[in-house]
């Protein structure tokens, strides 16, 4: 299974802006496969944010991040990032990356805290 390592998250004032990123790594992995990046808020269900396919040519967001968001990868460095400008407090929330869909596994890592807040 991949373990998956993200960082990035803050405690940022609305309007400012974050680059997320994920790590992954798995002897043998080609990250060769759609990955996503999720989110929960305390209270609320997990999320998916934004999705981008294996190459990186094609992308998807949630409505309610459209236009602010923009998901990216770097597959020698097996790498995803999202980049987050324009934000708001509805943003706050464990940010995680994994595949999409995700695995039967369910495995997850530990998540990066993104705190909108004036």
């Amino acid at each position: 299974q991949v373990q998956l390592v993200e960082s990035g998250g803050a405690l940022v004032q609305p309007g400012g802006s974050l680059r997320l990123s994920c790590a992954a790594s798995a002897s043998g992995f080609s990250f060769h496969t759609r990955m996503g990046w999720y989110r929960q808020a305390p209270g609320k269900q997990r999320e998916l944010v934004a999705t981008i396919s294996s190459g990186g040519s094609s992308t998807t967001y949630a409505d309610s991040v459209k236009g602010r968001f923009t998901i990216s990868r770097d597959n020698p460095k097996k790498t995803l990032y999202l980049q987050m400008n324009s934000l708001k407090p509805e943003d706050t929330a464990v940010y995680y990356c994994n595949t999409v869909p995700t695995p039967p596994s369910n495995y997850w890592g530990q998540g990066t805290q993104v705190t909108v807040s004036s």
